[in-house]
């Protein structure tokens, strides 16, 4: 079958608007890059990505902090890399480990998103050539709101045994995802938006959420882009049982989260899913679905496919089409040959093998 369909999977990136009021630094024809390796297996799938740019000679220049998540002694190298996203504007990052033990220390991952109001994560899943999976006719985009709603931080104990945590929902910003979302649909020949909720419970909160989603999808019927909503529970059984039905799907913080990684299990899991964050000024590349993985961390057994793909999606974002296009294909074309495969898919090769597999398919 034509490569063409599966470099689809990130080629999406490419109809995400630039909505940068100021351009991404460049100098000399090469583009500065905040590289966040993250914490885990983050160094060595992101050495993958730099190696490989490094073999086909992308205009690129990592400014890179090596910030780490687990403990607070790290916050003035964490100020530090969100500095350099506003001078850079766009960046690459792995995940940044957040302690469940450590109370008083909250996720740099959601502090950056928050800070950088980089308020809409895309997560592309779809089927690929080589990674066997129950099904095979899976494609849709996730479109997660990603600086409120349960994720705001907001939460204290007024008595001893009893914690109060807010879920913050504004309009506002249930209209720009929602816009976003059906923006990024027009843009990207897709037909079908589904808002994700829990409207029947929080009837205030998703219900705000729920209903501006449907004021918003009228503006879009004149474009042939049809509209439906789904109670999360329902969407959890639907993507498992009948994952074709899905085309675009846009829902408020913690759903995008456990959707994600639903989508993710349904093409091969964590190593294969790009994603990126998109706001006003900034844009963040970063695997679509954000696990560490502490326990492979080390042993050269993770697949850095997710990263490449995520790096391709931001190689579009800067107007480099055709080295993305390039890397894209190899990687898949990697996976779909099925004789370097890591153990995430069935295989022993190592990160570093598939690397290499990636750069001799160039």
């Amino acid at each position: 079958p034509s490569q063409t369909s599966l470099r689809s999977a990130t080629t999406l990136a490419a109809g995400i608007p630039s909505a940068t009021r100021r351009l991404p630094r460049k100098y000399g024809g090469v583009h500065v890059v905040t590289l966040i390796p993250g914490d885990g297996i983050g160094a060595e799938i992101t050495d993958s990505v730099k190696e490989i740019f490094e073999h086909v000679n992308a205009p690129i220049e990592w400014e890179q902090y090596d910030v780490s998540g687990t403990s607070a002694a790290h916050e003035d190298l964490f100020k530090q890399a969100v500095e350099s996203m506003k001078r850079n504007k766009v960046g690459l990052k792995g995940i940044l480990f957040t302690p469940l033990e450590m109370t008083g220390h909250n996720s740099w991952n959601v502090a950056m998103r928050q800070q950088l109001d980089i308020y809409a994560s895309v997560v592309l899943c779809k089927s690929i050539r080589g990674a066997p999976t129950r099904h095979n006719n899976v494609d849709f985009a996730i479109i997660r709101e990603n600086t409120e709603g349960e994720y705001s931080g907001l939460e204290h104990q007024s008595y001893p045994g009893v914690v109060e945590s807010l879920k913050v929902s504004t309009r506002t910003k249930a209209e720009r995802i929602s816009r976003f979302a059906f923006d990024f649909a027009l843009k990207n020949g897709r037909k079908k938006v589904t808002c994700v909720h829990k409207a029947n419970i929080m009837k205030l909160g998703d219900g705000l959420f729920l209903n501006t989603f449907r004021r918003v999808a009228e503006e879009y019927a004149s474009a042939g882009i049809t509209y439906n909503d789904m109670i999360v529970d329902n969407t959890s059984m639907q993507l498992v049982a009948k994952p074709g039905q899905f085309d675009v799907m846009v829902m408020p913080n913690l759903y995008g989260a456990i959707t994600s990684n639903i989508g993710a299990a349904l093409v091969g899991g964590p190593g294969v899913v790009p994603g990126c964050n998109i706001g006003r000024e900034y844009a963040l590349f970063e695997p679509g679905c954000r696990h560490v993985a502490k326990d492979i961390m080390g042993t050269n057994k993770a697949n850095p496919a997710a990263m490449i793909l995520s790096s391709t999606m931001m190689l579009r974002h800067l107007g480099l089409d055709d080295i993305a296009n390039s890397i894209t294909a190899a990687t898949y074309d990697v996976i779909a040959q099925g004789k370097v495969k890591t153990p995430d898919l069935g295989g022993n090769a190592t990160t570093s093998d598939f690397t290499a597999a990636v750069i001799a398919n160039l």
